[in-house]
């Protein structure tokens, strides 16, 4: 069974975990990195013979045009990852629909090709965020890969399937394909534990996380999501000084994370999340050419603020859980 291999194509100053201490406007200041840590990606994916999703963020491509035609040209399928990597409950649908329409924009003048895969800023489409998928549909997105179902204090939507599925919304459907995790039973309670990558191939042993993939693909009949960061392959980056826990997350195993990748890729068969779930691309969807607002278009509306939301909404889909 093929599973989905994703890279989100960010730097390690964009995270969300450095937010409160790092600016959007002050990114402009801080070294890029992104550029080599993605060809040292490249190189590993060709040495493997693999193709992969890259969730490009749109100020990267903006700013370093040459690496998305690259990533292209060496046959990755090029999908969306917004262009600021801001929360997106934190902002209104407007902003949302303004950030993403521009990230669309530039990935597609610069590729050449249809972007029609998406993905959120650490996974924020959440049970208080679902109507940007609305959003993802009326931008002519066919696919999307937010939603985490675990419980976490960023993202999650605990109750949400784990398969890649269709959602129905009132502007139309869109598949969904979640981040992998597995469920595993402790003292008569059912837990999820996720098992797709980042912090969590990280942290967990390699052959554990190998094993889980195995489990979905043969006993559960499911592709996995393999993602991970070119931040993640870099333990020379910059320290930005953080909370413990922040830290925690960024940093830990750094110096792992190539060998693991290796030993997966070795092990499993991946290909585009496109080609998994078997959708083609249609043309490229432009419904108008985007203008940026006067004004900063990243401010705050204190009374439209959303948090995080742990729970399905009944508008998820047709299907809001497995449990």
């Amino acid at each position: 069974m093929r599973n989905a291999l994703t890279i989100d194509v960010e730097d390690y100053f964009q995270v969300n975990a450095f937010s409160r201490r790092i600016r959007v406007d002050q990114w402009d200041s801080y070294p890029l990195r992104v550029v080599e840590n993605t060809k040292r990606i490249l190189d590993l994916l060709d040495r493997f013979e693999v193709r992969a999703t890259f969730f490009i963020l749109g100020w990267v491509a903006e700013r370093r045009p040459s690496l998305v035609r690259e990533i292209s040209d060496r046959g990755h399928e090029i999908a969306c990852h917004g262009f600021s990597h801001q929360l997106i409950y934190k902002f209104p649908p407007e902003v949302f629909r303004e950030d993403v329409r521009r990230a669309k924009a530039v990935l597609e003048d610069i590729s050449g090709s249809p972007v029609i895969g998406y993905r959120a800023p650490s996974y924020s489409i959440t049970g208080n965020s679902l109507w940007a998928l609305d959003i993802l549909i009326e931008e002519g997105f066919t696919y999307d890969s937010s939603i985490f179902p675990i419980i976490h204090d960023v993202y999650g939507i605990p109750g949400a399937l784990r398969e890649p599925h269709q959602i129905t919304r009132a502007a139309g459907k869109i598949h969904e394909f979640p981040v992998s995790t597995i469920n595993f039973r402790f003292l008569n309670r059912q837990f999820r534990l996720p098992v797709g990558g980042g912090g969590y191939l990280r942290l967990f042993p390699v052959s554990w996380i190998l094993r889980a993939l195995q489990h979905l693909n043969i006993r559960e009949k499911i592709p996995a999501v393999l993602y991970f960061h070119p931040w993640e392959i870099d333990p020379e980056q910059p320290h930005i000084p953080a909370e413990l826990r922040s830290r925690f997350r960024h940093y830990l195993n750094l110096d792992k994370t190539l060998g693991k990748i290796s030993c997966l890729l070795d092990n499993l068969a991946f290909a585009p999340m496109s080609e998994v779930l078997e959708i083609l691309p249609a043309r490229i969807h432009r419904p108008r050419p985007y203008q940026r607002k006067a004004g900063d278009w990243r401010k705050k509306h204190a009374d439209t603020d959303r948090r995080r939301g742990d729970a399905a909404s009944p508008e998820y889909g047709e299907k809001t859980a497995d449990l």
